[in-house]
């Protein structure tokens, strides 16, 4: 009998060393994957450029092998040529990431990025010192984007320094810290590893195993990681929560190393990182950020949730990983889709915000020629939304009063403008009085207290920022951004922490929705706002809206 039981308990062993960890065994990824791009075309119906209703969700939709209505794809490169063109085929001036997602996704599509609309997005790549500028994000993403189709390293003759890939590479290894992987934010080499910014590494370096001192730091990562894997499976941030990113970005870097989800040093507990993974995912196919879903389904969430069951199902069927797109499929050329009439508005606005036409056109100032919002203060000032100073100067770097502020988003939305006689400093006679008390009403603005506004008082970029996403609001804009975006927007700023916990979520979606500007190095909240800044904020707001 004990011989028995023997060679029993042997055998159970054996066959536990082969056997697939048992929260894998059973899961029907392609079902998972299907039902999570349809819930990606439900909420990305018309994807743009951008991190978040963009890129992602058209990358992996065009990586899932999922039957996509006749002309998504083309819609979003029809409408990608055409921003580009408009933007002069500068996404950024400083985060050169923006280029690589755009090449990671050209490439899934089957597009050249070296020609879209004319342009080259390869050449930035080109410049070594500008693309590492943002932190290690930037050689990563770099190495990513350029493997994805096999580019040749682009020459850029402005850099001043050009790179190479073994550049990249060497800044990612020399980032390596004490106890192994990688964080985003480096500040000695005995700071503690990130899993999301570690596993973004190693899917970057996973082409070049071949290299010794590359195969080295993928173990001692991969050693790392393992031992900061929890009990579930996956990784918790510094609240003990955990949270879907972390887990999977190590899962696309296993299925890029060639490892899978069921390699035995990420399993815990029976949990692998894929058992973890699916604990965020809703019944409707999206992500929670937090697993308990306190968050609710987070879009940025969903677009890497998604593509993480897309990295296991290809790995599953014995297919081109995630980012080895020699497999990409093939798209046509077709213009942009919008079915949207031009200038009516968003079908679920407040029924009082109504488009204003152009009622006095080619008005300009000649203070403006060389300003960055010339454009938009033309296309305001044309719809009598906003005013110069005189006829002849806008003076657009000067500051702008709370009363002057009311005065055009109240313009700027078509309200009907009446006085609330709210605040005791706001004379009924004064020429601001109804745009205040309209403002107001309708919630955009709100006074210093109960009974004062101070209108003659200027307001800060981060005030214009809350305001202008109330006003967004009203016309229909999803503004909501979930708190994980929060953070991940706003950390690309040197000054963010300078940002007040009341003003954290509308200068996120500012920055979004492209309604401040994204390339600046810093966020300046409490800096005093320029009228052109306003201008600019009001302006794309409104195209937004398409209430232009």
């Amino acid at each position: 009998m004990k011989k028995i039981l023997s060679f029993v308990l042997i055998f159970t062993c054996l066959l536990a060393l082969f056997t697939p960890a048992a929260g894998a065994a059973g899961v029907d990824l392609q079902t998972l994957v299907n039902g999570s791009a349809q819930y990606m075309l439900n909420a990305v119906p018309k994807p743009e450029l951008g991190s978040i209703g963009g890129e992602w969700a058209v990358l992996g939709l065009a990586r899932s092998g999922y039957a996509v209505p006749d002309g998504y794809f083309e819609a979003y490169y029809g409408k990608l040529v055409q921003d580009i063109q408009g933007m002069q085929g500068v996404l950024h001036n400083r985060k050169y990431t923006e280029y690589s997602r755009v090449i990671v996704t050209l490439s899934a599509l089957g597009k050249d990025a070296r020609d879209v609309g004319g342009y080259n997005l390869l050449t930035p790549l080109g410049d070594y010192d500008k693309t590492i500028w943002q932190g290690l994000n930037g050689p990563i993403w770099a190495l990513i984007a350029l493997d994805s189709a096999n580019y040749p390293m682009p020459q850029n003759p402005e850099a001043a320094t050009q790179a190479t890939r073994q550049m990249y590479i060497d800044c990612i290894l020399n980032a390596e810290l004490d106890e192994g992987g990688w964080t985003l934010s480096r500040r000695s080499s005995a700071d503690p590893a990130e899993a999301d910014i570690t596993g973004m590494a190693l899917q970057a370096l996973a082409k070049y195993q071949d290299q010794p001192a590359v195969a080295a730091a993928t173990e001692r990562a991969l050693t790392c990681m393992s031992n900061k894997q929890d009990e579930r499976g996956g990784y918790a941030n510094m609240d003990g929560d955990l949270n879907c990113e972390s887990a999977v970005q190590m899962l696309v870097a296993l299925c890029e190393l060639g490892l899978g989800w069921n390699d035995s040093r990420f399993v815990k507990n029976g949990n692998t990182l894929l058992d973890n993974v699916l604990t965020f995912r809703t019944a409707t196919g999206g992500f929670n950020h937090i697993a308990d879903g306190s968050d609710g389904n987070n879009q940025m969430t969903a677009e890497q949730g998604f593509y993480g069951l897309i990295a296991c199902l290809r790995f599953e069927k014995g297919k081109k990983s995630l980012y080895r797109m020699t497999d990409a499929i093939s798209i046509g050329d077709a213009p942009a889709v919008d079915e949207r009439a031009p200038g009516t508005g968003l079908a679920n606005k407040d029924k009082d915000v109504q488009p204003k036409g152009v009622t006095k056109s080619g008005i300009t100032f000649g203070d403006i020629t060389n300003s960055p919002n010339k454009a938009a203060i033309e296309a305001l000032a044309a719809r009598e939304i906003i005013n110069g100073m005189n006829e002849a100067e806008f003076c657009p770097d000067a500051t702008m009063t709370r009363a002057q502020y009311a005065t055009i988003v109240v313009k700027a939305l078509g309200l009907t403008p009446k006085a609330n006689g709210k605040f005791k400093d706001v004379a009924a006679n004064a020429w601001y009085a109804a745009y205040v008390g309209t403002a107001n009403t309708y919630g955009i603005v709100n006074g210093r207290s109960d009974t004062e506004f101070d209108p003659e008082g200027t307001i800060t970029r981060q005030e214009a920022a809350v305001m202008t996403v109330r006003a967004a609001k009203l016309c229909g804009l999803d503004t909501a951004v979930g708190e994980a975006a929060i953070n991940d927007i706003l950390c690309d700023y040197m000054d963010y922490r300078t940002i007040a916990s009341w003003a954290k979520e509308a200068m996120a979606s500012c920055y979004a929705n492209e309604l401040l500007d994204t390339s600046a190095m810093n966020a300046e909240p409490a800096r005093e706002i320029l009228r052109g800044e306003v201008a600019e904020m009001l302006y794309r707001m409104l195209v937004l809206a398409n209430l232009i």
